[in-house]
């Protein structure tokens, strides 16, 4: 509940009850009872007064004036714009009570406190009467403590079960209800009790049951709803709808019994059937790829538990606008790939500014309602040859080769294991002759990478991979060089971006700094680069990239500057990717199923549908960009053999 909220309804005048909601009160208890239970009540009432002296420790209950129930952490994409908002488990937004329906008011107090409006903040009566109704239900069916000792033990108390925890709540209880009216501990108690599902407060539940305000609830849902109180998980009709009829039942039984209904209208609402909706905690924010990544990212560095308290605030590396721009073209371009007869379900893109290796958009599908799964960051599919770039990379730093190295284009095969490996170049062409690296890269010639690989040593290559950030399980096996194994687009991206930026890393984030509630700076992710790669070597890798773009297997991704980038195409066209760059942003794009055994059909290459997509997207990141160069291999020493 915001402070605003709170300040509003300090001076708030207690609305009229309804005559027929008093009697109803009145008719069950009984007169001579009622007497009996508010004499009791202000004696025991008085008593705690004088016991609170003893209690000097408990805090003030006039805090609650300014009562925030969580610190609400704040989510901005680099330019600040707002994202989203982290409550923890406290998701909620505060209401007043007026908008708060009345069928549901009554249906709490009927199951949790059926005599808030006669008690002082404890009630005796109704702990005598809980234990003859829990008894005569053979369950737990209505509580001792009043809905006033609940909202205290829930904002100022831990929820151990001891006597003294006990005996403090009360005596707060009773603090409480010195210092605010009925309506005012009601509105409060509703907008602050958890309802399951990461849900605080009867808004966020009606919204996340059944898909509207809490002050249009029926008395079927506002009965349910109040069933769920008790045990959020296990009577959550969105974990087990039975369960939550069988408590609605319960509730609007005792709303019966109490009068406050008729028996006839607790029949039909038993009867009535309800449309259930689904948890939207999390589901507000305006790029949910994003901030769901951000918030695992988040809570790996600070633990769940900082996370969950809120209270931060957290600039994101993510650029709004473009991320908007990268999730238009990732789903025009799957509308264009099903129009063509690509049988592709999927389409990912991640972006990554190599001066910085801040993520700068990432589109982990094409359809987040539909899909939550992050295909960048959780999805490892083969990068066919798009790996191979690490294998040449690997090939320069020894000192040994250059571009224009000439390597054979054929061979009669590895032995490996019990078995013998002979590759094939795409087609399954057997290959012939030697060719430069440069032509192998170009037209991305599987032979001479298998035969590089052998050459420099696989261990080797994948020192590489891991030095470049690739945490996925890599085996020295003779296909190595031709991606068979799975990676993750983002670790695809971020060692382009290491090429990028000619060898030069930093930490890849897609948070660029967090701070608590105070201000204070808990994460400062200012870059520090490091030189992790030969100068020399990068240069004339990504002098050799070059050429895939002018002529070689990629002239799709042609976006009239100079870039760098590889194609990479898997056996059964199962995974067609473009991984490129330029010195301001490194991208990679992947298209494929998420049943890695579904083909993309027949002559589907990472050069014919993948670099399309990328150049689009790169002309859209780059429209206001300068155009600038590579580093040329000679403004460096070649390593020496």
């Amino acid at each position: 509940m915001s402070s605003t909220t709170i300040n509003r309804k300090t001076n708030h005048q207690k609305p009229h009850t309804p005559k027929s909601f008093l009697l109803g009160i009145v008719k069950t208890a009984g007169g001579t009872f009622l007497g009996l239970t508010l004499l009791s009540t202000s004696a025991i009432a008085g008593g705690m007064v004088g016991l609170a002296i003893s209690f000097r420790n408990l805090p003030d209950v006039r805090v609650l004036n300014n009562y925030v129930p969580s610190q609400t952490s704040y989510i901005y994409d680099v330019k600040g714009l707002l994202l989203t908002t982290f409550h923890g488990e406290e998701h909620r937004t505060s209401v007043p009570l007026n908008e708060l329906s009345p069928q549901l008011k009554r249906a709490v107090m009927a199951i949790e406190d059926s005599s808030f409006y006669y008690h002082n903040g404890i009630n005796p009566a109704s702990i005598a009467r809980a234990v003859v109704v829990n008894f005569k239900s053979g369950g737990v069916t209505e509580g001792a403590s009043t809905l006033t000792m609940q909202l205290v033990k829930n904002v100022f108390l831990s929820h151990q079960r001891t006597f003294s925890r006990k005996l403090a709540e009360a005596v707060l209880a009773v603090r409480v209800e010195q210092v605010f009216s009925k309506d005012q501990i009601l509105e409060m108690y509703l907008n602050n009790i958890y309802w399951g599902h990461n849900n605080y407060g009867a808004e966020t539940a009606a919204q996340s049951y059944f898909n509207k305000s809490a002050a249009d609830l029926t008395l079927p849902e506002g009965a349910m709803m109040a069933g769920i109180i008790q045990a959020p998980e296990v009577y959550s009709p969105l974990a087990n709808y039975d369960i939550a009829k069988q408590r609605q039942a319960l509730v609007l039984n005792r709303m019966a019994d109490l009068g406050w209904i008729t028996p006839e209208e607790a029949e039909k609402a038993k009867k009535t059937p309800l449309k259930i909706g689904k948890s939207k905690a999390w589901q507000s924010s305006k790029l949910p790829y994003v901030t769901d990544a951000v918030r695992e990212e988040l809570i790996k560095r600070f633990g769940q538990e900082t996370v969950i308290k809120g209270g931060i605030n957290v600039q994101t590396t993510i650029d709004y606008k473009l991320q908007m721009e990268a999730e238009a073209i990732v789903k025009k371009a799957h509308r264009n790939l099903r129009a063509s007869g690509v049988r592709a379900d999927q389409v990912a893109l991640v972006s990554i500014d190599p001066r910085t290796h801040f993520v700068k958009a990432v589109v982990g599908g094409i359809d987040y309602e539909k899909s939550q799964f992050n295909r960048v960051l959780q999805s490892r599919r083969q990068p066919g040859s798009a790996f191979k770039p690490f294998v040449y990379y690997t090939a320069f730093a020894t000192g040994k080769y250059t571009p224009n190295s000439v390597i054979p284009n054929y061979t009669r095969g590895f032995r490996e294991g019990g078995g013998y490996y002979r590759p094939q170049n795409y087609g399954g062409g057997g290959g012939g002759g030697s060719v430069t690296i440069n032509n192998a890269l170009a037209h991305s010639l599987n032979i001479p990478a298998v035969v590089m690989g052998q050459k420099v040593g696989l261990d080797k290559v994948i020192e590489v991979c891991r030095t470049l950030g690739i945490k996925s399980p890599l085996q020295p096996v003779v296909s190595l060089p031709l991606g068979p194994i799975g990676v993750t687009p983002m670790e695809m991206a971020k060692a382009y971006a290491t090429f990028a930026n000619n060898g030069w890393q930093s930490e890849t984030t897609m948070i660029m700094q967090v701070s608590d509630s105070l201000g204070n700076v808990m994460l400062d992710n200012t870059p520090k680069p490091q030189l992790v790669l030969n100068e020399w070597a990068t240069a004339s890798l990504t002098s050799s990239l070059q050429n895939v773009i002018n002529g070689g297997t990629a002239a799709n991704a042609n976006i009239g500057r100079p870039a760098a980038g590889k194609t990479g195409t898997t056996s059964g066209e199962r995974d067609v990717w473009f991984v490129g760059y330029v010195p301001q942003l490194s991208t990679a794009v992947w298209i494929g199923n998420d049943d890695f055994n579904r083909s993309l059909g027949r002559g589907v290459t990472g050069g014919g549908y993948a670099a399309p997509i990328w150049r689009d997207f790169m002309n859209t990141a780059l429209k206001n960009e300068p155009v600038k160069y590579f580093p040329s291999a000679s403004q460096f020493t070649k390593p020496k053999p």
